[in-house]
């Protein structure tokens, strides 16, 4: 395969968005689990080339399958991470074109946010909750995704990923997915969702 996919490095220090999410899931959640997300989509990629090159594709359901786990897995985390920013560094809320779309969309920001926080409460096993732009109906959807990949549609385009894997909060929170995503919105980096939403519509 010509082009390997790399892990790309925090946007900000391991401890920084602390007490809201610890310092030691910080470390282990991107330097081992996303790591071996962009390690089994080159993994997977190789063994398909491998396939194309010996005419063997036995196994392609297999690897088509670890190609979009682990790429969908490393897609996410690489939005999740700068979606966040330390506490008190930005706006505690959207502003202008973005906060508009919410309002127009869901009725209020705290309706929209009462939907999210649901979605990701209710995401059976591992998953995601995502707000995404929509691009055929012009309008944001609340979304979600089961091990990364299931549940969700075509041709959205993310803008805000929530991670409630377990290994996302189970060292600070334990069992209490609720007060992880409670906390979470304390460091949502609302500057990043809103370039992403102009950069979606164009």
């Amino acid at each position: 395969m010509a082009n390997k996919y790399e892990l790309p490095p925090l946007p900000y220090a391991y401890d920084a968005l602390e007490p809201h999410i610890d310092e030691q899931t910080m470390r282990l959640h991107h330097d081992k689990h996303h790591l071996s997300y962009v390690n089994g989509l080159n993994a997977a990629l190789d063994k398909l080339a491998a396939a194309r090159e010996a005419g063997d594709f036995a196994l392609v359901k297999h690897w088509s399958r670890e190609a979009a786990f682990h790429g969908s897995g490393h897609f996410l985390h690489s939005i999740f991470w700068p979606n966040m920013a330390p506490a008190g560094s930005g706006p505690g809320e959207p502003s202008g074109d973005l906060a508009a779309q919410i309002a127009k969309d869901f009725g209020s920001f705290n309706a929209f946010k009462a939907q999210f926080g649901a979605a990701a409460g209710a995401v059976e096993g591992s998953g995601w909750a995502l707000l995404v732009w929509e691009p055929n109906a012009g309008q944001l959807e609340v979304l979600t995704a089961e091990k990364h990949q299931n549940l969700t549609q075509w041709g959205v385009v993310p803008l805000l990923v929530l991670d409630v894997w377990e290994h996302a909060y189970y060292l600070k929170y334990q069992n209490n997915r609720g007060a992880y995503v409670t906390a979470w919105w304390n460091v949502v980096n609302w500057a990043d969702v809103a370039e992403r939403f102009a950069a979606a519509r164009g």
